[in-house]
């Protein structure tokens, strides 16, 4: 399994199919890349030779942000949303869809599990068939 910038790829999947494991890499940019370091994309990450993998982890932290830099801009940018108290900003703060996506119903991702309000105990119930 070759590592690049800190990231297992898995080593039996094609190089164009094993790089976007590492965050910020989508499957263009994978196809890409292996087009910029003069590779097959069809190869297999563990038939990478070392000079092979380090020459694609020299092109990838000179021309791109991937994993730790990304992931800290991405969130960099909701915290400012959320500073600056824009729309987006409190949605992302309420943990509710920040696209315009409708939410009375759906949204179960953003939403988490359905909080169920007013419903009875079983003791009230007994109590009010009683009455």
């Amino acid at each position: 399994m070759p590592r690049i910038l800190g990231v297992d790829i898995p080593g039996r999947k094609q190089l164009a199919f094993s790089l976007p494991y590492i965050h910020g890499i989508g499957r263009t940019l994978a196809l890409a890349l292996c087009e910029k370091a003069h590779l097959d994309p069809k190869k297999k990450a563990d038939d990478l030779s070392d000079d092979e993998v380090a020459k694609l982890t020299a092109i990838l932290q000179s021309d791109y942000r991937t994993e730790g830099d990304l992931r800290r801009e991405v969130a960099q940018n909701i915290r400012r949303l959320i500073s600056i108290g824009s729309y987006r900003g409190t949605r992302h703060k309420r943990g509710l869809p920040v696209r315009g996506q409708r939410t009375s119903t759906n949204a179960r991702t953003r939403k988490g599990p359905r909080k169920t309000v007013g419903a009875m105990r079983g003791k009230e119930t007994r109590t009010a068939a009683k009455a």
